[in-house]
């Protein structure tokens, strides 16, 4: 019996395909994104895996993992984010119905984490405003553009996981104290990590780079507003290579314009692609990514291979790595028995 997985037809590295390749029980099913939805949807219905964006605004709602869609696909058993987000899926949905949820947690921690400290080392030495300038105008002086060291600072990390550990061990290049606050973390666990350990009042206060490197959850959502931004540091650079959403635009906006924030590195939106109208693109301390930090070839090549691997795993009925929601597990076997040893859609439609 085949095991479906299915994907929309955006841009992926060949890396999955040809793993899938091969094994010989494994259809791979690339669907169109902006074609027919009843043939994306015919598709899903004969899924047993979905491999879905993790980037909120790449793909259209209607297909973002949700009850409704679940309803319409009731094959599945794995649901694999193609990153380590996972703002399209509803994981409790998922775990009300018995399918697992992965995602690829770690595998673009390097470029993300290369990307954040060449967003810091940017806006600290002036980089691309230099060469903004160099081409298009004459009669500044060098002292106008005059930049910062990041040597010997002070660097506070949210969030110091996959990326966070990679970005405090670069910092370390730099010779800069590195400050971190994770809530799922011990003291000695960040120390290990490359960090001191401090809470979110006392990180603002004394770091002169503040970097999130966390989740967009209930928690997060817009914990660096006004007030938060107030806290930080006067002449502080603000980096976030994260999630849109978890820093206030406008209270950024606002922090730049009084001079409290001294410059920002921003990778995330809560709109992506921001309007070009958007005020933060046109502060000229502001240098804007287009939530790029993660797209290299080698995180793209890296994602890919696990992404298949994950589901290489769960489609023999094993547990793959990175389940989000592990208390589905005994409940996902149950299923997964019920469709590949028995064979019937009888007892398939009975488990589920």
């Amino acid at each position: 019996m085949s095991k479906v997985v299915v994907r929309f037809n955006q841009w992926y590295d060949p890396a999955m395909a040809e793993r899938f390749a091969r094994e010989s029980d494994i259809e791979l099913r690339t669907v169109e994104r902006e074609g027919a939805d009843d043939k994306a949807l015919a598709a899903l219905g004969e899924a047993h895996a979905f491999q879905i964006s993790s980037a909120k605004d790449e793909l259209p709602k209607r297909w973002f993992v949700t009850d409704a869609l679940l309803e319409r696909c009731p094959k599945l058993l794995c649901i694999s984010s193609n990153g380590a987000g996972y703002d399209t899926i509803d994981v409790a949905a998922c775990t009300a119905k018995g399918i697992l949820v992965v995602n690829q947690a770690g595998g673009n921690a390097q470029s993300v984490a290369e990307h954040a400290i060449g967003l810091m080392l940017d806006v600290t030495r002036k980089i691309s405003l230099n060469d903004r300038l160099l081409r298009r105008e004459r009669g500044f002086s060098r002292e106008d553009i005059m930049g910062r060291e990041m040597s010997g600072k002070v660097l506070g990390l949210v969030g110091i996981g996959h990326i966070g550990t990679r970005v405090a061990r670069l910092a370390r290049a730099f010779d800069m104290t590195v400050l971190a606050v994770d809530p799922y973390l011990t003291e000695e666990e960040i120390g290990r990590r490359g960090a001191k350990a401090v809470s979110f009042d006392d990180m603002l206060a004394q770091s002169d780079f503040v970097s999130l490197h966390c989740p967009r959850d209930k928690d997060t959502l817009k914990m660096m507003d006004a007030a938060a931004f107030g806290k930080m540091k006067k002449g502080a650079v603000f980096v976030t290579t994260a999630r849109g959403g978890i820093h206030d635009e406008d209270a950024l906006h606002q922090a730049l314009l009084s001079g409290r924030v001294a410059g920002a590195g921003l990778d995330v939106w809560a709109k992506e692609p921001p309007r070009p109208e958007h005020p933060l693109l046109s502060h000229p301390a502001v240098l804007a990514s287009p939530h790029t930090a993660g797209v290299t070839y080698e995180s793209r090549g890296r994602v890919a291979r696990m992404a298949a691997e994950a589901f290489i795993e769960a489609a023999a009925g094993r547990v793959p790595p990175r389940v989000l929601n592990p208390e589905v597990l005994p409940r996902f076997k149950e299923r997964w028995a019920a469709t590949f040893e028995s064979g019937s859609d009888q007892h398939y439609r009975a488990a589920r």
